[in-house]
């Protein structure tokens, strides 16, 4: 076992059930999160990117299960298959909230709005730790101030609609650092946020990092965030990994159309507005229409009658993995 490894996926598929229609949201996914590393998982939506974080935390939704595949948390010198705990059983919930926290995508509904945010905090802490409700609140109230709230102590007594879209992300960031968790699984956390307090949140969880040697699984669909902050990258495909390496292999050496055609896609800083951007083709397909073989086969510009098979996962370089058949033709 790799001392550094904390989370190892391997060929996980979980399936949504719905009107009698199978939607297979993760279709045998791999991976590894590292100890003070972070992973950017990204993508379009739809593609299965919260359902694979939704897997690894076990909160998924009634009419879903996990079909195949292992999730692998390294404790210690423990490996624990965390698709074989029981969702609400003891011994997950042990570990979700203090070994393996999220931040979920939106703050507002995500945080009870009917209770106080420092209660939230404090709850969570309680659940975890055998400490008075005094000592819960003098640890909520630090972590808030650790977190850039000011007035901490008078934020503790206040309602989620009191705060900003900024200190609410905060919030949320305290209540899953507040137990010093070893992964931290970040989906999209900056949605809706400016440009200014989208800075200082990944300032904050980079940080964080540093000090705690976490690991950070971050869901996104901005190459821009992919940028700023990955090591490792995994780009998905509706329901699967298309390409995966590290940062610098990724943006200086993409093999898989889909993975071009997203950095095609977006503008770069400085270039002005000679800029030829373009949109990624077509549309992505129904998850309960899918096309044989390929996912991306229908957008792609090096389509081949080989494309109607699945293509397997080749290494192209050190860590630097690819799914497709046509991958030398776009290194051209």
């Amino acid at each position: 076992m790799e001392q550094d490894l904390v989370i190892k996926v391997d060929n996980l598929k979980t399936y949504f059930y719905n009107n009698n229609k199978c939607n297979k949201a993760v279709n045998g996914v791999s991976f590894e999160i590292r100890k003070g590393k972070t992973l950017c998982v990204v993508g379009e939506s739809g593609c299965g990117k919260s359902a694979t974080a939704s897997s690894i935390m076990q909160l998924l939704p009634e009419l879903s299960r996990i079909e195949e595949g292992s999730i692998q948390y390294f404790k210690d010198d423990k490996i624990i298959e965390l698709q074989e705990l029981e969702k609400n059983g003891k011994e997950m919930r042990k570990i979700r909230g203090k070994e393996i926290a999220m931040i979920f995508q939106e703050p507002m509904t995500a945080l009870n709005p009917v209770l106080k945010v420092g209660y939230q905090i404090s709850e969570s802490l309680r659940v975890h730790y055998k400490i008075s409700k005094k000592e819960a609140k003098k640890k909520a109230i630090e972590v808030l101030s650790n977190m850039g709230i000011a007035l901490a102590d008078q934020r503790y007594n206040e309602y989620p609609h009191q705060y900003s879209g900024g200190m609410r992300q905060r919030a949320m960031i305290a209540m899953a650092m507040c137990c010093s968790p070893q992964v931290l699984i970040a989906d999209e956390p900056t949605t809706a946020l400016d440009v200014t307090i989208q800075a200082q949140i990944f300032q904050l969880m980079k940080d964080l990092q540093n000090q705690q040697g976490m690991a950070i699984m971050m869901i996104t669909h901005d190459m821009a965030v992919v940028s700023e902050l990955a090591d490792d990258v995994a780009v998905m495909y509706m329901g699967n990994i298309v390409e995966s390496g590290t940062k610098e292999e990724i943006f200086r050496n993409p093999v898989h159309p889909y993975t071009v055609a997203l950095m095609n896609s977006i503008p770069v800083l400085g270039r002005g507005k000679t800029q030829n951007l373009q949109p990624i083709k077509g549309n992505t397909p129904s998850p309960y229409n899918r096309p044989k073989g390929c996912q991306f086969e229908p957008r792609c510009k090096y389509a081949t009658d080989e494309c109607k098979k699945m293509p397997e996962e080749i290494l192209i370089a050190k860590g630097h993995k690819v799914r497709c058949w046509n991958y030398k033709k776009v290194l051209k």
